[in-house]
């Protein structure tokens, strides 16, 4: 029958590998790992190679795979391999790549049988093992358990699932004690955005996209069930909302460059209920104490770019290179940004630089061949321009210069290129405390290229 069973991950890495007769040999798994893990055409679970066969399963991360050599039943080859999937899941949880390395001598020992006493396993030899010389014996779980009673250890995403579980049939919380008390209650909320351009030297736009995460410290008394809204449905009034005074002057800048967004590849925290933002766009919550990821999402449609780069760049001969960059900043002029650099690159063989900047200070970094241009203060509506001239060493052989595009980093307070906000954000706990809540956004450069 079965000439041998292995697992397999997704890599190709061989986990586990028992042959129960000699036909079958360990570079049968090089075999397998060439033809079907490495062959993306592939797509039959049988796979035939002279007098081999292959007979596969993929469960979660991993590939379960019979080899037989003989003219064997192939539904049953398959119903064993299920079977064998189900005999995981019951011993261990989850029966994936964690859960096999975590439980590689269990595994061996259900398939080659308990040692229980020189004299029982002999009488008990099939009842105590799912295999016996590759042919199934007993795949019956509770039977197995009887003999085969070593615990198997749980995958931390079944242990997940289990405690999930339990909350929705105690109603307990896994993420938060019931006992937690604060003299003052406070809520903090800090909206952050990576936003990532690639400019063509024409300065069209050719990707544009923001990566987003919301982080929020709660420093609430007792158990209390938070209501988060977003523009990306609603505007409500009234929200409640404390600012830090120091960015008074960003709130309305950054809702008057605000609509309604459109969000994608939402991620939440544990404590979400999904149900309730699928249905009312309202994120609802009991959260962590301190400090959690509440949800990360992305956003590539109408994507507000801080700062618009213009760069002239030209080739005198093969001796000189003349630069031109002008920065002028999108947003409000009661916002800035601050350590603002300009990174441009130039050519392998540059021998010297002189720079002309009208804001900040430039230098040439040798070992990375680039100029760095820092500005500490952007002001919002403001222009900045680098003047520069390379002098180049003459080469042999020397090639065209690639032009590599120059970068840009920064952080900007509030300020959102998605144009996300927050428009409430309210606690509802039963002994009905006041709390003050402050919200706070953030953007910074990404991957910030232009090139030229």
């Amino acid at each position: 029958m079965l000439s041998g069973i292995l697992l397999f991950n997704q890599k190709g890495e061989n986990l586990i590998f028992r042959q129960f007769r000699n036909d079958c040999r360990p570079r049968l798994s090089d075999v397998f790992r060439i033809q079907v893990i490495s062959n993306a055409q592939v797509r039959s679970p049988i796979l035939t190679l002279g007098s081999t066969t292959f007979s596969h399963v993929k469960h979660e991360n991993i590939y379960i795979v019979a080899v037989t050599k003989s003219n064997a039943n192939a539904a049953l080859v398959f119903e064993f391999l299920y079977r064998l999937i189900a005999l995981g899941k019951s011993y261990f949880g989850k029966f994936d790549e964690e859960a096999v390395k975590n439980n590689f001598v269990l595994i061996y020992e259900l398939l080659d049988g308990a040692f229980i006493s020189p004299l029982l396993n002999y009488l008990l030899e099939e009842v105590a093992e799912i295999l016996d010389f590759g042919y199934p014996q007993n795949t019956e779980t509770d039977t197995l358990k009887m003999y085969i009673t070593t615990e198997g250890v749980k995958s931390e995403r079944a242990i997940e699932d289990s405690t999930r579980i339990t909350m929705q049939a105690t109603g307990a919380l896994s993420w938060r004690r019931a006992d937690v008390k604060y003299r003052k209650n406070e809520a903090f909320v800090d909206v952050i955005e990576d936003v990532n351009l690639l400019m063509s030297a024409g300065g069209t736009v050719l990707r544009a996209d923001v990566s987003g995460q919301i982080i929020m410290r709660a420093y609430l008394s007792g158990t209390p069930e938070c209501k988060f809204g977003l523009n990306d449905r609603l505007l409500l009034d009234g929200d409640g909302l404390t600012r830090p005074s120091g960015n008074k002057s960003g709130t309305k800048a950054t809702r008057a460059a605000a609509g309604s967004v459109t969000l994608e590849d939402c991620q939440f925290h544990q404590c979400v209920k999904l149900g309730k933002f699928d249905t009312d766009r309202i994120i609802s919550f009991v959260p962590p104490d301190g400090e959690f990821e509440l949800m990360r999402y992305r956003a590539t449609e109408n994507v507000n770019l801080p700062f618009r780069v213009h760069a002239i760049v030209n080739e005198i001969g093969k001796t000189k290179v003349e630069y031109q960059v002008a920065i002028r900043a999108n947003y409000g002029t009661k916002l800035f940004a601050t350590n603002v650099v300009v990174r441009v690159p130039t050519p392998l063989n540059t021998a010297g630089i002189q720079t002309r900047t009208s804001q900040g200070k430039a230098k040439y970094e040798p070992s990375e061949n680039i100029i760095v241009w820092k500005i500490p203060r952007f002001t919002g509506q403001s222009e900045y321009v680098l003047s520069a001239d390379a002098t180049l060493t003459s080469m042999t052989n020397q090639k065209a210069w690639s032009r590599p595009p120059l970068s840009l980093s920064f952080s900007l307070l509030m300020f959102t290129s998605s144009g996300l906000l927050v428009r409430y954000l309210k606690v509802f706990e039963k002994s009905n405390y006041s709390s003050v809540k402050w919200v706070r956004y953030m953007t910074r450069a990404g991957s910030y290229e232009i090139r030229f």
